[in-house]
């Protein structure tokens, strides 16, 4: 038998119970499609949240008061042991590879200017803010490089706390009240947007001594520390902790590289993309149990055809590739289908929901799509086989 009475006999088969193909077809369709619109999700939640924890740049080294074993976000960490102080800051700042170094701390407090009042966000910083947590100025400057003990009472604002309290005036030079002291605003800053729920627009910058007065905190909430790109993370981490454990006397603090960070995010952010893509192959499973059900009403209908061609000489593995190769067309012409719906899915919740990142995960649409070839492949072995194995005498004389 040729390829093309192979082709012929087979797209027969097919485009005459159309409306079964259709059906069949459509369940792989289905859970290529959920496949790869789940994935895409999952693919383009990892990299916003990715995104979100680089925005402040990939060469940044942590340090946090109180020793712990887990990873949590900045400022999370309460300690009870000896602060984290700025003179311990001032020392990791002379360690070779450093760059410039943030320490700060956090809190909420009441803001009036212009005759209005909003509660928002006060940073503690430093000068060096700009450089490590690349946060550029638009208008005026950051905060001076003052002596911490004595810095002058400067204030620099958030884009959306500009707008909110002096919307599109220039505020440079007003005077405005942060937790009921006064401050100068020398500057404000370009839009940073959001981190995990927190506006970084929505916020003040003060001196650091005068932010941890107000709040009344004798430990630094975290010290950012910036090094030269190239450096080896894990040699500086280990030469901070030396730093710090010969000015405290222990390891009463926990250092977190932004490698070590990513690297658990990732982890966790994979096997939630590996999980949403198994919801989507339980339909593949469906599909192929769907291949499987017609494929076996096809040569229970086909006995009579299928004796004819044993008896005209048509060998079982022709008969056996006869029936493969329709499970194989209605498991790939299915996939493809899923696939281009998938992916223009993904498009779609893109574009209706700006918000909501998606990302086609091509490597997993392309293993969806092979699943799907062996799926349509698996599930016409049975029926293929007992087609194969049918006696012509019998088969013709049972019709």
């Amino acid at each position: 038998m040729h390829l093309r009475d192979h082709l012929r006999l087979t797209g027969s088969a097919i485009l005459g119970h159309r409306t079964r193909s259709l059906l069949t077809g459509l369940g792989i369709a289905v859970g290529i499609a959920a496949v790869v619109l789940l994935t895409a999700i999952g693919e383009g939640v990892q990299r916003f949240v990715v995104h979100e924890f680089t925005q402040f740049g990939t060469n940044l080294i942590s340090v946090s008061p109180g020793k712990t074993e887990t990873l949590g976000l900045s400022g999370a960490i309460v300690s009870n042991v000896r602060p984290l102080s700025l003179d311990d800051a001032a020392a990791l700042e002379r360690l070779p590879q450093v760059l410039a170094v943030v320490p700060f701390v956090q809190g909420n407090a009441a803001v009036e200017a212009n005759g209005r009042t909003r509660r928002t966000t006060v940073f503690g910083t430093g000068s060096e803010v700009p450089a490590v947590w690349q946060i550029k100025p638009a208008l005026g400057r950051f905060l001076p490089d003052d002596e911490p003990r004595r810095a002058r009472a400067f204030a620099v604002l958030g884009h959306k706390l500009r707008e909110e309290l002096f919307g599109s005036r220039s505020p440079l030079g007003e005077r405005i009240r942060v937790g009921g002291e006064t401050y100068r605003i020398i500057g404000t800053l370009q839009p940073k947007g959001q981190l995990l729920g927190f506006d970084l627009d929505d916020t003040v910058y003060i001196p650091i001594m005068r932010a941890m007065a107000m709040f009344d905190r004798e430990s630094l909430m975290e010290v950012d520390v910036l090094y030269r790109a190239g450096s080896d993370a894990g040699a500086l981490a280990e030469d901070i902790k030396q730093r710090l454990v010969v000015r405290h006397g222990s390891e009463d603090f926990t250092i977190i590289t932004q490698d070590q960070m990513l690297e658990v995010l990732g982890s966790v952010l994979e096997v939630l993309t590996l999980a949403v893509g198994a919801l989507g192959a339980i339909s593949l499973l469906v599909g192929g149990i769907g291949i499987l059900t017609i494929m076996t009403i096809s040569v229970n209908e086909r006995v009579a055809e299928v004796g004819l061609l044993r008896a005209l000489g048509a060998s079982r593995l022709q008969i056996l590739q006869l029936f493969l190769g329709e499970a194989l067309i209605l498991g790939g012409c299915g996939g493809l289908v899923g696939l281009l719906a998938g992916a223009g899915g993904s498009w779609l919740l893109g574009t209706l929901l700006p918000g909501l990142p998606t990302h086609v995960a091509w490597d997993y649409a392309l293993l969806a799509l092979v699943v799907a070839l062996a799926i349509g492949l698996l599930a016409g072995v049975v029926p293929a086989l007992r087609a194969a194995g049918l006696d012509p005498v019998e088969a013709l004389h049972d019709e």
